[in-house]
């Protein structure tokens, strides 16, 4: 019933589609590219819940306050201290290792504003559990979540995130509206 109710939400009231899907049974990083607002998450529960996949996704450790630190952990959300220098990389292959994460979300420009460069922590924790990138991004002009094919990185930062970039180069955000 929630899963119809949430694909009813997605498709038939806020008139979004969804191109491409998400593997089940496999493990995989999601990179959430161009994160730009909030409305980002609704449309990602929407996904989440109607597929039934249990994705898990890192947030700021300040979204998870005492009053809303209950529904984001509900959502699979992972709280994440940026001011502190930790190995999180090796902390979340762990996590994968041990079967604790299958799927995990991340936005790799860490914020909603617009950035010139992404943060390399999705593609350090994918390369070193041996895993697929899957790059999803949210246009708001065409009201579509694309959900583009596996991308295994292959240790070259540069000529992967050329290409990683290169399949959401055409996507409009919320925020350039």
């Amino acid at each position: 019933m929630i899963k119809a109710l949430s694909k009813f939400i997605l498709k038939k009231i806020i008139c979004w589609k969804v191109i491409g899907s998400l593997p089940s049974n496999e493990k995989y990083v999601i990179a959430v590219v161009p994160h730009s607002s909030y409305f980002d998450l609704i449309i990602a529960v929407l996904i989440r819940t109607y597929s039934g996949l249990k994705i898990k996704f890192i947030g700021k450790k300040e979204l998870f306050n005492p009053i809303t630190s209950f529904f984001f952990k509900f959502l699979g959300g992972i709280p994440v201290d940026r001011s502190k220098n930790t190995n999180l990389v090796d902390e979340v292959v762990n996590l994968f290792n041990q079967n604790e994460i299958q799927i995990l979300a991340i936005a790799p420009e860490g914020t909603r504003k617009k950035v010139k460069k992404w943060k390399s922590g999705f593609y350090y924790i994918a390369l070193k559990a041996n895993l697929p990138i899957l790059m999803v991004s949210f246009d708001y002009i065409k009201k579509e979540v694309v959900i583009n094919n596996k991308f295994y990185p292959t240790g070259d930062i540069n000529k992967d995130f050329i290409k990683l970039e290169n399949k959401v180069s055409d996507v409009i955000s919320r925020n350039k509206l």
